[in-house]
């Protein structure tokens, strides 16, 4: 009698559980809808200047258009869009340029408008994180993530811009870094390569114990590094976001004018702030290019891979890579630059790419003189290149031909 009481109470408490569980089942459909998908973690952060230029009434108005150059165009990919301009006659010499840490491609505008007006092709856009391109918050912005947008952008154009020797490459300042490491790996496409203001070679030495403290990951915690980084790149709180340590400076990086022929008004700070505003990715993307692009100490690593592909341009014969063509890069340098020093930087490039692998070019001004010269830099940079064209090879001495 008791094992049957034991077996009834058993099946009771089975029945009982069946019965729970269907009805959680049930629930659960029932609720499902209202409940939606389960939340993936977002793979990046859109831009909200896009959508804030589409709503202003006055794009005139803003310090960064949309349509401030022409050939625009939002290139949308698996890591957000990226914004791009492509301009020029379409049988030009194309030219793709890269911006600084901080400012977005509008910076460049002089530059680029000289070598169209010479009958260039030129690209430009903005790195991810800044103007108008959204943010990846799922990979570090070091040299990989770069490169991949680099051949984004240019797989975007409807004209080729791949093969040998098929562009012209120049970056400054972090663009000048992410240049030299994507020369390095891909120097079959790159017909010459020019640093202006580059990262990659600048000395440990010249980042400061604070900037140590705040982008080293681990020290504080991230909501207040994050907190401190926007403080400190908001204009005229801190150093400019182009010059992280730039606070001796000559010139005010903030105060620069976009565009020296406009005369718009707009200055650098202007633009920072106004990204500041629209575009929530920004402060991320610059911490982790700070922690994660060759800015700085590159020396021993990407630099020496790049040196051994100008010097194999430079061997004799005629069995002789395409691109980097003459074996030589341009390197632009300031007068009175407080971070990419000039005298360091000679010594430094023809230590790590011998004398004959790179042609140094100084121009007065600082660590500005991309944006407020421009149209200099754009001449010097082409004077360069036709020199280069114009060597002749003869068996191992390099002759220019007059």
């Amino acid at each position: 009698m008791a094992h049957r009481l034991a077996l009834f109470g058993s099946s009771r408490a089975v029945d009982a559980a069946v019965v729970t569980a269907a009805a959680c089942l049930s629930l659960y459909i029932w609720l499902r809808p209202a409940l939606g998908e389960p939340s993936r973690p977002r793979k990046h952060i859109t831009s909200r200047a896009r959508e804030s230029a589409r709503s202003t009434s006055s794009r005139a108005a803003l310090p960064y258009p949309p349509d401030v150059f022409p050939g625009g165009r939002d290139v949308e990919t698996e890591y957000g869009t990226i914004k791009v301009f492509e301009w020029g006659p379409e049988d030009g010499e194309k030219v793709l340029l890269m911006h600084g840490i901080g400012t977005p491609c509008v910076a460049l505008g002089d530059m680029a408008k000289e070598f169209v007006e010479r009958g260039c092709r030129v690209m430009l856009f903005d790195f991810f994180g800044r103007g108008y391109s959204d943010a990846p918050v799922d990979v570090p912005y070091d040299e990989r993530l770069y490169t991949t947008q680099i051949l984004l952008v240019l797989a975007s154009s409807p004209l080729p811009w791949t093969g040998s020797s098929a562009f012209h490459l120049l970056g400054y300042s972090l663009g000048g870094a992410l240049a030299a490491s994507f020369a390095a790996y891909h120097p079959s496409l790159v017909r010459s390569l020019t640093l202006i203001c580059p990262g990659g070679l600048v000395r440990p030495s010249h980042v400061s114990f604070k900037s140590r403290l705040l982008y080293t990951q681990g020290i504080l915690p991230s909501w207040l590094v994050t907190a401190l980084a926007r403080r400190r790149l908001e204009p005229r709180r801190g150093a400019s976001a182009d010059v992280p340590e730039g606070e001796d400076a000559d010139v005010d990086f903030d105060e620069v004018p976009v565009s020296v022929e406009s005369r718009t008004g707009v200055r650098v700070g202007d633009v920072v702030k106004w990204q500041l505003a629209e575009n929530e990715g920004f402060v991320g993307a610059y911490m982790s290019t700070i922690r994660n692009a060759p800015i700085y100490g590159q020396h021993g690593k990407v630099w020496v891979r790049l040196s051994d592909e100008l010097a194999r341009r430079r061997g004799p014969g005629r069995d002789i890579p395409a691109g980097l063509e003459g074996g030589r890069m341009c390197l632009i340098l300031a007068e009175k630059d407080p971070i990419v020093v000039k005298e360091e930087w000679i010594e430094d490039s023809r230590a790590v790419l011998g004398p004959d692998g790179v042609d140094v070019h100084v121009v007065g001004g600082g660590h500005e003189i991309a944006i407020s010269k421009g149209r200099e830099v754009a001449d010097v940079a082409m004077t360069a290149w036709n020199r280069q064209e114009r060597t002749i090879k003869v068996d191992d001495q390099s002759f220019i031909a007059l």
